[in-house]
């Protein structure tokens, strides 16, 4: 690998791990070499859902260019002295971000196009919270386009273990991981303690307030809420784990947490599909590669 030291005949990388030291077996864990060519399966992912996203999750940004005596400014936002959103920052702001993905998911100039999309899609952010909510689904996807300009693109048929990219992947990893452990700390703050929020009857709360018809037999069977909310509970408690994982029991947990977000959907239309697309950084993406010809030879 570029860079390498040598040691005697082998390079560091081509040295057993127990001839590594601890501190280079801490660091292999913590920014793994990972194939660049995953950098920009990611890439391509990412930046197309960033235009779902302002279209139709995260859309409210021209609607709140009518409503600037609502605007209350988080803290970035007031960091950067940013006014209240009008229309036509709105819609330029929206041009901006298309032109820079659609960019970006071609390959050309990942970096320039890449930092665009990093800060104009961050303008477009602390526009859409500026006004009395905020959302934390999209803590991952946040972290995603800041860190992936950082990567030079190699293409998709480059397998070089990279620690750039390992770096990049890392970063949005604990960013979805994050996601899910703050949130336990979050239910301490508002209820508590994590075990007044497990008991309570905040599920059928929600059931009642926005369940959908696939859902509403539950009310009939009350005690199976309080045994979900701790299956929750432990669920995000346990969401570093992750990061240690590896082979089919990373695909597992994976599944797992994708699978509780396609039941909340079904159940109460909570989709979180911000943090859900964030999950491919944890998976063999650059696979997808192989796609077209396995579809040509079926």
């Amino acid at each position: 690998m570029t860079g390498q030291r040598t040691v005697g005949e082998r390079t560091v990388g081509e040295r057993t791990m127990g001839e590594r030291t601890m501190g280079e077996r801490a660091l292999s864990l913590l920014i793994p070499a990972l194939p660049a060519s995953r950098i920009t399966a990611l890439r391509t992912i990412i930046y197309a859902f960033v235009i779902v996203d302002v279209f139709l999750i995260a859309n409210d940004v021209p609607s709140h260019a009518t409503n600037a005596v609502f605007y209350e400014p988080l803290l970035l936002a007031r960091i950067l002295h940013l006014p209240a959103v009008t229309t036509p920052i709105a819609y330029g702001l929206l041009a901006v971000i298309v032109v820079s993905c659609l960019v970006g998911v071609s390959g050309r100039f990942p970096r320039i196009s890449g930092t665009v999309v990093a800060v104009v899609f961050t303008i477009w952010m602390l526009y859409s919270q500026g006004y009395g909510y905020v959302s934390h689904d999209h803590l991952a996807l946040m972290i995603a386009v800041w860190v992936l300009p950082t990567v030079p693109s190699r293409g998709w048929h480059d397998d070089t273990p990279s620690e750039a990219a390992g770096w990049a992947l890392r970063c949005i990893q604990l960013a979805v991981v994050a996601t899910y452990f703050l949130s336990v700390l979050t239910k301490w703050i508002y209820s508590g303690s994590p075990i007044a929020w497990a008991n309570s009857a905040i599920l059928a709360w929600a059931v009642i307030r926005r369940g959908s018809p696939f859902v509403q037999w539950t009310l009939e069977v009350p005690w199976i809420f309080v045994p979900a909310q701790w299956a929750a509970l432990a669920m995000e408690t346990l969401s570093p784990v992750v990061l240690f994982l590896k082979g089919k029991a990373l695909y597992l947990a994976v599944a797992v947490f994708v699978l509780f977000h396609l039941t909340t959907f079904i159940a109460l239309g909570i989709h979180f599909l911000p943090t859900v697309i964030c999950w491919a950084a944890f998976l063999p993406i650059e696979r997808l590669r192989e796609l077209p010809a396995r579809l040509r030879r079926a």
